[in-house]
């Protein structure tokens, strides 16, 4: 696979109060997930979670055909996080950017 059609893959970590994991999670399922699903050149996505003491940690794993693709998702700077207003009542802090990495096996 040549290095300009290799999939993207980008990483977005956020962390909220353990007591509201499931209640995010629920947010998540219903408004960010379903925005990156309906963009074209999205190829799936995976949440990961991991809860230590009174902290859950969320990472959300998608897959992309191209940068193309995510700006289409994410705007004009595909390495700034995306974040819905919703998400200020149950984040923890907002890191203002996520990871991409190429997908090469």
């Amino acid at each position: 696979m040549s290095r300009d059609r290799r999939p993207i893959a980008r990483i977005w970590r956020g962390r909220t109060a353990a007591s509201r994991a499931a209640e995010y999670l629920d947010f998540l399922e219903t408004k960010g997930l379903s925005g990156y699903r309906a963009t074209p050149g999205n190829r799936g996505v995976q949440v990961l979670l991991r809860t230590e003491g009174d902290v859950a940690e969320f990472v959300l794993i998608t897959w992309w055909d191209d940068y193309d693709a995510i700006r289409s998702f994410a705007g004009p700077d595909p390495e700034r996080a995306v974040y819905y207003p919703e998400d200020d009542g149950f984040l923890l802090e907002k890191e203002p950017n996520v990871t991409h990495y190429e997908v090469v096996g």
